[in-house]
């Protein structure tokens, strides 16, 4: 399988390739080649369907029915390849050659590749293409660049300051306490703080602790599994209580939630009922949704998932109410998680229906206790992991 985006003969091109049939889409218009023209593209895939959009005017091709997943399990290449073996035959229309240019701003499924020695594993031949130490988005939240004789300065707009504009205003003289986060509120030329695990108070001044995690929204533990290298994970077990009165909300993500080749086991609420969603790989999510009960009474539920290879049980409050097999074939058998867990949510500002691409709609309101992994005989320390905006539920 290959994915590839090359220039053709002033054109641009989208060739993939998902294991059945080659898929080729090119712009209508070609691109200006005097050096100092920026062109803004997208291009990408849902499924098997395929879309090219060069400066805003878009090419979509619509998809006949063949495979769906990208299967590669090979390293990123930008701009061109360690070795040109490494170029299928069909990826491109001539003969490879290394791109000449300029690239910034990449984007992949929602993150920002960070074009940089220390960031990328490697590369040669590349260079600083603005030429000056402002570079590219040297200054945040719109400022302007301005190279000085000491370097360079940023002159920022009315709401931000900083040397890179990187704080608000509002937020420069802020009281937020030990470790918590200042959210500007430009609306009423104040700000709020976000109070990290263990603190509470307007200020996050008040030492806490607690064994009920009390979740208010924009709220979200993540834990990391100290045991994960030694687990079975053909054999996985998650329980906890919970309570609320909201109908929709992410309870927890055993998986890592950073792009859609990671394996999770995920469990919350979708109108009003339990929605357990397992993906053990090629990305596969299969929901099980239990209707039969409503769990937005704010009474304690207790619900554990047991994965045995394919097989999920799901019990609420101590009775059996689902049991499937998800793959009788067993492609994949392990719950490859990462050792990560979360709690209600995911870090602040990564909204909960994008990372679970749909799955669950919004954040947890409600408590959480009782957290046990596998089964190990003590409970999860929810106070002791990272998290923010998690309050004492007793």
């Amino acid at each position: 399988d290959f994915l590839c985006i090359s220039l053709a003969s002033g054109f641009i091109q989208l060739r993939y390739n998902l294991g059945d049939k080659i898929v080729i889409l090119q712009t209508f218009q070609k691109v200006h080649t005097n050096g100092h023209t920026w062109h803004s593209l997208k291009a990408g895939r849902v499924g098997n369907e395929g879309y090219l959009d060069l400066d805003g005017i878009n090419i979509t091709q619509k998809a006949s029915p063949g495979m769906n997943a990208l299967d590669t399990h090979t390293d990123f290449f930008v701009g061109g390849v360690s070795s040109l073996n490494l170029v299928n035959s069909m990826a491109i229309e001539n003969e490879p050659t290394g791109f000449t240019g300029c690239i910034r701003e990449i984007v992949i499924n929602n993150r920002e590749l960070k074009l940089t020695v220390h960031d990328s594993k490697s590369g040669a031949n590349v260079g600083d293409c603005d030429g000056t130490v402002c570079g590219y988005a040297v200054c945040k939240n719109n400022g302007t660049c301005q190279v000085e004789n000491s370097g360079f300065s940023c002159s920022c707009p009315q709401e931000w300051t900083g040397s890179t504009c990187e704080q608000s205003i509002h937020c420069s003289q802020n009281r937020c306490g030990s470790q918590a986060l200042c959210i500007p509120q430009p609306t009423w030329f104040s700000y709020t703080c976000v109070c990290a695990l263990g603190w509470s108070g307007k200020y996050c001044d008040n030492k806490i602790k607690f064994f009920i995690a009390k979740f208010v929204g924009n709220s979200y533990i993540k834990y990391t599994d100290p045991y994960y290298g030694i687990r079975d994970l053909r054999h996985s077990r998650i329980s906890l209580n919970f309570t609320t009165n909201q109908t929709e909300g992410l309870i927890t993500w055993m998986g890592k939630g950073e792009d859609e080749d990671n394996d999770f086991l995920a469990i919350g609420l979708a109108n009003g009922t339990l929605k357990v969603v397992i993906n053990l790989g090629e990305r596969i999510s299969v929901p099980l949704i239990h209707s039969k009960h409503s769990t937005c009474d704010e009474k304690w539920h207790f619900v554990t998932v047991v994965q045995n290879q394919t097989c999920i049980k799901v019990y609420l409050d101590e009775e059996l109410i689902l049991f499937e097999d998800t793959d009788p074939h067993r492609k994949y058998t392990a719950l490859n998680y990462g050792g990560i867990c979360y709690f209600g949510g995911f870090e602040i500002g990564r909204k909960v229906s994008t990372v679970t691409a749909g799955l669950f709609q919004k954040e947890f309101i409600g408590k959480i206790k009782d957290v046990i992994l596998f089964q190990d005989s003590k409970k999860i320390q929810l106070m002791k992991a990272e998290g923010y905006n998690v309050y004492n539920g007793n």
